[in-house]
Order: structure tokens, then sequence, then C-alpha cells
């Protein structure tokens, strides 16, 4: 259940910052206000932030370019001190299973108890059997905080921190729909961290975060063509020569070549953790593939994952079903951006009053 204004979806990741504001009414879903800036390399590795001053002097540009005035906002958080288990417990009542769960949490999660944020939500009762399946989330309390400060530092009101991969399989619940009888996977490919969700039955059956994404792809342009970064990205992303779209500038050969190489490396990651669900899960076979995050737009990588995989396989684009306002969000800015939204708009669907269901 929810209640209140949509929350400021801000999504603050490695390369860059996006920033969405929805409105809900009768008549659907709209993006009132688009922010995006992208940050320096090397601002934040594998989720840990390395210069808090450049990320909230660029959160506070976003806000003012974009001319969000609301301050309540929901952030997330991803990377290796997050820990995602689905695990069974005996029945028991909301009240039993919310003194319990600190105890349950100890036997699953590798790290001190006392050093992170633990959360869960009952993915089905089984009272034939006496047991409940939980899916048991806990994240390190000191990125949860420093993500935060970051936020208030920059004049926010964090209001939510949820998880990148649930924020993403939330919008793709609003978008498409969950199949109540067939096995998926929402595979988000970001610039350093790619998280694969595989949903059955309507509820998430497998996480996993890889630690590559299309910042590999720029390493390798950048080392084997000897450009600067800012070129090696210019030249995956098909010459653009700035944030906003720009004018597309003569791309050598030799990085389609790349392109083709490093998406079927990250494929094959991908593959192996696939292969993994199916091998121990017991779930049904995965029945299609869907790819978001801002690598989808490589062709290849799609096809690589797909061949790889041997399971249909489409480019899932987040805002299908979000309507944007014209007079606010660039249109421009909004299809060179789109596929790097999911989290932002995830975040932005959530609300400022939310009750456990």
């Amino acid at each position: 259940m929810a209640d209140g204004k949509n929350l400021v979806g801000v999504d603050i990741g490695t390369s860059s910052i996006k920033v969405c504001q929805l409105k809900e009414s009768r008549r659907g879903v709209s993006l009132l206000r688009l922010g995006y800036a992208p940050l320096a390399p090397q601002t934040i590795v594998d989720g840990q932030v390395m210069d808090s001053g450049v990320v909230i002097e660029t959160l506070q540009r976003v806000f003012h370019n974009a001319k969000i005035r609301q301050k309540e906002c929901a952030i997330s958080v991803s990377g290796q001190t997050v820990i995602i288990r689905k695990i069974s417990v005996p029945m028991m009542t909301q009240a039993e299973l919310d003194e319990q769960i600190h105890w349950e949490a100890e036997q699953h999660i590798p790290f001190d108890i006392k050093d992170v944020q633990v959360d869960y939500q009952v993915l089905r009762r089984r009272p034939e059997v006496s047991q409940m399946d939980l899916l048991l989330v806990a994240a390190k309390r000191d990125q949860i905080n420093d993500y935060a400060q970051l936020a208030r530092d920059a004049k926010l009101r964090p209001v939510v921190c949820d998880i990148d991969a649930f924020t993403v399989q939330n919008l793709f619940e609003f978008s498409r729909g969950l199949p109540p009888d067939q096995t998926i996977a929402i595979i988000n490919v970001g610039a350093s961290l790619t998280s694969l969700n595989i949903v059955a039955g309507g509820v998430s059956a497998f996480t996993r975060e890889i630690a590559s994404g299309g910042n590999i792809i720029t390493d390798e342009i950048q080392k084997q063509l000897g450009v600067p970064f800012d070129q090696a990205e210019a030249y995956k992303c098909g010459g653009a020569l700035d944030a906003q779209g720009g004018q597309p500038g003569m791309v050598p050969a030799q990085v389609v070549q790349i392109i083709d190489s490093v998406s079927d490396a990250i494929a094959a990651e991908i593959q192996r953790s696939l292969d993994f669900f199916m091998a121990t899960s017991g779930e049904a076979e995965i029945m299609r593939i869907f790819v978001t995050g801002g690598s989808a737009n490589l062709v290849s990588l799609a096809q690589a994952i797909e061949r790889r995989a041997r399971v249909p396989s489409e480019v899932w684009s987040p805002i299908e079903r979000i309507a944007a306002d014209p007079r606010d969000v660039s249109h421009q800015l909004l299809q060179a951006r789109a596929a790097q939204l999911s989290v932002a708009l995830g975040l932005a669907l959530r609300h400022e009053k939310e009750t456990r269901t």
C-alpha cells in the first residue's frame, strides 16, 4: 500500500547521476522533471564514494537545472555490500517475524549483523508444510549512511533506500507486468555493475550482481586505440560528442570489433549465472530475457546475451509506459538517456508513506 506523493528518484551511479520526478494520476504516470549529469571517472569506485564533494555539487546542480523543488527522495545501493537471499522459515505471525528476522538473518548473512540493515518480504506462505518463503535483504549500514548523507548534504531529504535490482523490477512490473506462470530474467547493464534478477511466478527467485558493465568496453577501446577515456566513451556510443546527443563523429572500424568481443565476455558471465540458477533452483526454464541499462543501447550486447543464453532476448525501454511533460522535459535528453533511467524511474515510483503488505 502507498500513500502520499511520489518521491524524487535519485540514482547515484558510477558514471552519472540520474534524477526523475513522476506524477501519478488516473490517466497514468507522467515524467515531470528529468535531470542528468556525468561523473568523472574514479568519483565512485565499486560503490564507494571517492570524492563526496563532487557528488554533492553534482546533485545540487542536477536538481537546480531540472527545476526540481521537492526535497523528499528515494535513493538506492548496490554492489558487494548488498546481500539478497531467498530463505524458508517456520510459519509465524507478522509480529513474530519482526522479532525473529535478525536471528534468521544471522544464519544467512556473511557480515556481522550489527553492521547491516536488514529487511524482508514474504514471498509465499505454505501452510501445508508450516513454512513460509522470504526474500531476505541486507545492506551494509555504512554504505546506506554514506549515500543518505550525500543526499542530506545536497539539501535533500532521503526517505527510502532501495536495492537497484528491485527498483528495476518494480518499474518492469508497472510497465509490462510480471507473468504469474513463467520465469523471466531482467538484466540491467550499468557502467560498472550488471544486475541480474530472475523472476519466477511473479516473485524474485535469484539475484546476482556481476562486476562488469559498459566501462570495461570503454576501457578496452581506450587501451587498444590509445585515446582518452572521454573519446573512447564517445566511440562506444557511436561517436556522440556530448551528453545531449551531440554530432556523430567518425568511429574507427576497430571499435565495432572491440564492442563485439567485450560484449561476448559480459554475456558469458551472465550465462554462467543463468546456468547456475537453472542447475540449483528447481524453477521452470527461463522463457525470456529483458535487457536495460545504459549499455543496452549496444545492439551487439543484447545479441550476445541471446546467443549465449539460448533464450529470446529483447531490449526493454524504461520509459515505454511513461509520458513525458514536453514543457519541462527535454526530448533530446530523454531520448539520449532513456535506457539509463530504469533505477531512477523505479525509485520515483516510491511514495512518502508505504506499508508492508
